[in-house]
């Protein structure tokens, strides 16, 4: 796909949210069931079903997905598609791309061992490796563009307001 048909398949919706801000506000979700044996939670991806689980840090035999591991690999995949949107957008040819997602942990925080700990990420580091002829100028623009429309670079960033609510079945 090139800018002018990426440009051409997105110009209705662009349109239609200008018309209707309501048209936009679409409300996505996940669910997963707690697994009644062990720690435990199948999550129904649409496609397949993935069992996450306790990381080997805090216990986990390693079988089961990481959340944590889940988040970043989110990222990985929302931060690439919107970069390679935005360079098909601007015309910036990619002849490849890699993206790496590191996080850095403290599971003092999560096991309770130091209430002083931080319970999740202390630090994330996203990094694009492409190959291209862009020069740094247009570098720049295509980061700096990636990193505004990435819905979960943004969601990290900018901390959207969290509900979290239990019911009695």
């Amino acid at each position: 796909m090139d800018g002018q048909a990426l440009r051409t398949l997105q110009a209705p919706l662009k349109q239609q949210y200008r018309d209707d801000a309501d048209a936009a506000l679409i409300t996505l979700s996940a669910k997963g069931s707690i697994d009644a044996q062990g720690i435990a939670c199948k999550v129904d991806t649409g496609r397949a079903l993935a069992v996450a689980g306790l990381h080997p840090a805090t216990g986990g035999s390693g079988a089961e997905l990481c959340s944590g591991d889940m988040l970043l690999e989110a990222l990985v995949a929302c931060a690439g598609v919107t970069l390679k949107a935005v360079a098909t957008a601007l015309g910036i040819a990619l002849r490849r791309g890699d993206v790496h997602a590191e996080g850095v942990l403290d599971f003092r925080g999560t096991l309770g061992v130091d209430k002083e700990a931080p319970v999740g990420f202390r630090e994330i580091n996203l990094t694009f490796d492409v190959e291209t002829d862009a020069d740094q100028e247009q570098l720049d623009q295509l980061l700096k563009l990636t990193e505004r429309y990435c819905v979960v670079f943004q969601t990290i960033n900018t901390r959207p307001a969290l509900n979290v609510t239990m019911k009695r079945d």
